[in-house]
């Protein structure tokens, strides 16, 4: 099966600070994948640089088949990212902000696909409602949606359900599952645990910029005293 995502020996440094120590890594295409560890592990600015947003001091980076660097525009034409970080224009409306989004990518009359995002996110009531007006959790719903938006065959969410009721865990993992059932590629952040044991096939720990452990999720679970992802992350952190 291709490689949704290729990542070859990626090193980044900020000043005397090593991100990312040699990095390589391959996803496949329609996989749900989970890329786990602590704090300051590297998992965000792995997911930057292969988003294009920071340069890697050496190694390589595609999504599907595209270098990110060489040709980035086709890369994060195929890309979805939902960012940690709540950042958004304060002066358009939800449906305006996915217009704007659609537009990036050269998508006009991309009102259908809107709307059952919208109905998938619960964000429907809100349609009209302008950013500055909604709550944290539902700004938040607004970051999946303009990922989505494009429909990229690959989605990256970086901690997606931080801080958001359970409600929307739920509704948008049961869209997401069927997003990746469909055939998209999904990379998974999350700090909840369950979450990852629940919905990936595999997972890649890491640790001060290095990729420490890296099976199935079934495998890790298995290789581990106590049967649970929590336990197996608990471990391999104290290693």
């Amino acid at each position: 099966m291709a490689a949704a995502v290729s990542i070859v020996n990626v090193v980044k440094h900020f000043g005397a600070l090593q991100a990312l120590a040699g990095v390589s890594l391959d996803i496949a295409e329609g996989e749900f994948f989970g890329l786990l560890g602590p704090n300051g592990a590297g998992k965000t600015t792995l997911i930057s640089t292969l988003a294009g947003l920071v340069r890697a001091d050496s190694g390589n980076l595609a999504v599907l088949g595209h270098d990110v660097v060489k040709d980035y525009r086709k890369a994060r034409s195929l890309l979805g990212v939902v960012p940690q970080e709540i950042v958004f224009d304060p002066f358009f409306s939800v449906r305006e902000t996915l217009r704007i989004q659609s537009g990036y990518f050269g998508l006009r009359r991309n009102d259908d696909w809107i709307d059952e995002i919208l109905e998938n996110l619960d964000l429907t009531g809100k349609a009209d409602t302008n950013m500055r007006r909604l709550s944290g959790g539902m700004k938040r719903r607004v970051l999946v949606a303009q990922a989505l938006v494009h429909k990229p065959p690959v989605i990256v969410l970086d901690e997606p359900t931080a801080g958001v009721d359970v409600e929307l865990r739920q509704g948008l993992w049961q869209f997401v599952r069927r997003l990746n059932g469909e055939g998209h590629t999904i990379i998974l952040t999350t700090h909840y645990l369950e979450e990852a044991e629940a919905l990936c096939g595999r997972i890649a720990l890491m640790k001060q910029g290095r990729i420490i452990a890296l099976d199935t999720t079934a495998n890790l679970m298995a290789a581990h005293p106590g049967g649970s992802l929590e336990d197996v992350f608990v471990r391999t952190m104290n290693q």
